[in-house]
């Protein structure tokens, strides 16, 4: 089960970086997704790494403002990012895949944690 941390309340133009740990040890055969979810709107996704890290893939509205890295030593995948506006503001939930490409459909990722809220003010 993954479990995500960082999220919080930050002024728009600012940044924040999300961590989501896992406690399988297989944790570098899942490839990882950021999914996110406002208020009244579906989950949508935001960024995934495949399995090695040497895949990424990234929804428009992250290109060129967010970043999805991972640790295997630490089990731990994380999501900086930057350049934050209002529209970023929801839930943010981490997914984990095995062995799979770094998809940005919801329905690809086997686990989720409980999600961590991004408020962002204007």
């Amino acid at each position: 089960q993954p479990v995500e941390s960082g999220g919080g309340m930050v002024q728009a133009g600012g940044s924040l970086g999300l961590s989501c740990g896992a406690s399988r040890r297989s944790f570098s055969s899942y490839s990882m997704g950021w999914f996110r979810q406002a208020p009244g709107k579906e989950r949508e996704f935001v960024a995934a790494i495949n399995f090695s890290g040497d895949t990424t893939n990234y929804a428009d509205s992250a290109k060129g403002r967010f970043t999805i890295s991972r640790d295997n030593d630490k089990n731990t995948v994380y999501l900086q990012m930057n350049r934050l506006t209002p529209e970023d503001t929801a839930v943010y939930y981490c997914g984990a895949r095995w062995r799979g490409s770094p998809a940005s459909r919801s329905s690809a990722y086997e686990y989720w944690g409980q999600g961590t809220q991004v408020t962002v003010f204007s």
